[in-house]
C-alpha cells in the first residue's frame, strides 16, 4: 500500500479523534470517511427510493417503460430530469461503495 504523509491543524485532529475515539489519525480519518460515505450512501439510496416510489419500479425497468410507452412522455422536462436525477444517483452510489471497499 501507498502511503502519503499529510499535515492536519491541532483543531481538525483534536475533533476527529474526539468524534472517533482514535488518537491514530490514519485509523481516525479511515472511521470517519466510512461514517460520511455511509451516510452519502444512505442519502443516495433515500433518493433513489423516491424514483422507485414514483414510478413504481427501478431504474432498469423504467428505462425499458420509457421506450415501450408506459411512461408518457418519456422526452418531457420532468422524465428527463428523473432520468438523469436518478441515473446518477445510482452511479453515485457504485462509486461510493467502490470507495468503501478500498477502506475495508
Amino acid at each position: 500500500m501507498v502511503t502519503k504523509s499529510v499535515s492536519i491543524s491541532n483543531p481538525v485532529y483534536e475533533v476527529l479523534s474526539q468524534l472517533t475515539g482514535e488518537s491514530n489519525t490514519d485509523t481516525a480519518l479511515s472511521i470517519a470517511l466510512k461514517d460520511l460515505m455511509q451516510l452519502k450512501k444512505q442519502a443516495i439510496e433515500n433518493k433513489i427510493a423516491v424514483f422507485e416510489k414514483k414510478y413504481g419500479m427501478d431504474f432498469a425497468e423504467f428505462e425499458l417503460a420509457c421506450d415501450d410507452g408506459r411512461i408518457q412522455d418519456p422526452f418531457s422536462y420532468e422524465s428527463e430530469k428523473d432520468t438523469w436525477d436518478w441515473e446518477a444517483a445510482l452511479s453515485e452510489k457504485k462509486t461510493l461503495e467502490i470507495f468503501l471497499q478500498w477502506l475495508e
